[in-house]
Order: structure tokens, then C-alpha cells, then sequence
């Protein structure tokens, strides 16, 4: 009989402990996914949103990309052993960005996909090839927020290039990646990010001079498009071209550049804002709170390197967290035993 009651007792502590263990943002997401399954059901193609994590690093590189300078750009992404290949083609392209899509010769950029710690939201590193930035116009911080936008999250992007490219269709490998690793994301997301991307262009090109830019665009941006998606799941409607841009007008004010972007660049990116909220991804719960964390992110970012080492999630984190749940439930069962 005593032996009974210990084994429940020590049983019930197990199922704390493990409660205990799991972070809150693993329930939310639990929750989350499962608004996304149902959403996602009626669209034509793929998850509205990511809903589980990277199973494991991916390289995909471009179709266009030299067989002689593969080797260099392994490098520059710091692929390792473990890293399963991909190559991207003008196919995919046509599949994720723009139906009319483009040939294999101009897939050069080349990307690496590392999963990335809970709630680490979508970070980019634009990484040298021999000494030098071969992407010469998106910045790491519209990869980011473009990524969120298209359903990704809690993952670190490296992009690189064997030559000067505008790196416009590297996002494409980032979701054949996804696909690969059983998650193919809705194709009218991506379609409405790469939107974004094309809108945002011409300001980011404009001023190119001011560092603190893109980041402060891209968060303003991403700011709006939360609250938009939030909007549309309270009230079920969408906002007019009028509401979006005076929300746009707020939120560049507020990050102090909208004198610096033009009426006619505001006025397209409020049109690709407002396809990005009739999209999948903004009925899903999650993605109000992953498009505002990286706004956030984003909003002081400068320069192409936007994770760091400890944004990756690694073995050796997750060999020190068993290692503490071992030790913790020793003293459990030690509690336990000393009591009968």
C-alpha cells in the first residue's frame, strides 16, 4: 500500500515537473497551431503559419550558383556536417514568390536555415563571400520581417551570393526549406510578403546613406501589420486603404523617418500591407505577437549580422536542460523515499 501511494505521489511530481519545464510560449503555441491547422485547411496550398519548429539545419543553395564556388559559399554560410543540401530553382520561385517565375541561371543567393530557440522570432545574417556584401539592396532587416510576414518564425536565415545580386529571390530557399522539412507554407503569404518586399525597396534604396533605416522602415511596417491582423480577427473586417495609411503614417512618425519616405512609396507599401492582412497568415493568432516581436527587434537593428551564437538552438542546450530535469527529479524521488 505504501509502495502504492510513493509510486503516485512520485508520479504526480513527474507530471509537474514536466508542466513546470515546458515553456508558456509551448502551450501558446499549442493553442496557436491549432487555430492555424483549422485556418489553413481552406486555403489552396500549404500552413498559414509555421507551426512547429526547424527539425534541423538546412543550406539550399541557388540553381545558378557556380559548381566551382559552391565550396566558398558553404564556407560563408558556416555549413556544417549536419546541414541537409537543397537546391532552389526557378521553379520554386514561381511557386513561393511570383507565379510568373524566373530561370534557374538567376537563382544565385544561396541561404542557410538553422533552428532557432522559442521565441527567438526570425533573425538574418547576411553573410560576406570572400571579403565582400554580394547582396546588394535587401537588407537583413526586411528578410526578417518579409519572413514573419510570409509565416515563418523562430529561425536564423544566413544569406550569401558567389556574385553581386539584388538578393530579392533568396527567400525563396528559405521556404523550399521549410517544405523539405515537412511545412509548406501558404503560397498567398509568401506572394503578399514578397509584396512587402518589392514596396519597401525603392524607400530602403533611397536612403541609403541613413544605417538606422531599414530597421526603423521594416519595424514600422511589421508594427502595422500586427495591429491589422489583430484587428481583422477582433472585428472580422479589414481595415480601408485610408485607415492603413494613417497607421502607417503613425508608425513611421513614431520611429521618426516619415519625412524621409515619400508619398508614393507610402502609398504602395500600404497596398502590399493591405494584402498581407486579407492573407492566411493574419487570421492566425500567432502571428500578431511573431510580426510585433520582430518589429521590435528590428527597430534598432543596423547592419547585416542580426543573430548572434547564442540565438541558435544547440545540443548542448538541450543536454544542460536534461541534465538540470535529471537532477531535479532525483531529489524528488529522494524527497519521496525518505518519507516512507
Amino acid at each position: 500500500m505504501k509502495k502504492a501511494v510513493r509510486i503516485s505521489l512520485i508520479s504526480g511530481a513527474l507530471l509537474l515537473l514536466l508542466g513546470a519545464s515546458m515553456p508558456v510560449s509551448a502551450l501558446a503555441d499549442t493553442a496557436n497551431d491549432a487555430t492555424s491547422s483549422s485556418e489553413s485547411t481552406n486555403a489552396s496550398s500549404g500552413q498559414a503559419v509555421q507551426t512547429k519548429a526547424l527539425s534541423k539545419p538546412y543550406v539550399v543553395y541557388g540553381s545558378g550558383l557556380a559548381s566551382e564556388d559552391k565550396d566558398a559559399v558553404s564556407k560563408a554560410l558556416d555549413v556544417q556536417s549536419n546541414y541537409q543540401s537543397l537546391t532552389v530553382t526557378g521553379s520554386d520561385y514561381g511557386t513561393y514568390i511570383n507565379s510568373a517565375g524566373t530561370s534557374d541561371a538567376s537563382m544565385i543567393s544561396s541561404v542557410s536555415l538553422a533552428p532557432a530557440d522559442p521565441g527567438t522570432g526570425v533573425k538574418v545574417n547576411i553573410a560576406d563571400y570572400n571579403g565582400q556584401n554580394n547582396i546588394t539592396q535587401v537588407t537583413s532587416q526586411q528578410y526578417a520581417m518579409v519572413a514573419t510576414m510570409a509565416g515563418v518564425k523562430d529561425v536564423i536565415i544566413t544569406v550569401t551570393a558567389d556574385k553581386t545580386v539584388s538578393g530579392e529571390s533568396a527567400l525563396t530557399g528559405v521556404y523550399k526549406a521549410l517544405a523539405a522539412d515537412g511545412l509548406t507554407l501558404n503560397q498567398q503569404n509568401t506572394q503578399a510578403a514578397n509584396g512587402i518586399m518589392d514596396a519597401t525597396q525603392p524607400a530602403i534604396n533611397q536612403n541609403k546613406d541613413d544605417k538606422k533605416y531599414p530597421g526603423k522602415l521594416m519595424a514600422a511596417v511589421g508594427s502595422v501589420s500586427s495591429d491589422l491582423a489583430k484587428q481583422r480577427q477582433k472585428d472580422n473586417q479589414y481595415a480601408t486603404q485610408d485607415q492603413i495609411k494613417q497607421m502607417l503614417d503613425d508608425a513611421l512618425a513614431k520611429q521618426g523617418i516619415q519625412s524621409q519616405t515619400s508619398t508614393t512609396v507610402i502609398n504602395n507599401i500600404v497596398i502590399a500591407l493591405g494584402n498581407v492582412q486579407k492573407a492566411p497568415v493574419s487570421g492566425t493568432s500567432s502571428y500578431v505577437d511573431n510580426a510585433k516581436q520582430v518589429a521590435n527587434n528590428i527597430s534598432n537593428s543596423v547592419g547585416n549580422k542580426m543573430a548572434q551564437l547564442k540565438d541558435f538552438a544547440s545540443n548542448a542546450d538541450t543536454s544542460g536542460m536534461m541534465g538540470t530535469l535529471s537532477r531535479i527529479w532525483q531529489s524528488i524521488v529522494d524527497f519521496f523515499s525518505n518519507l516512507f
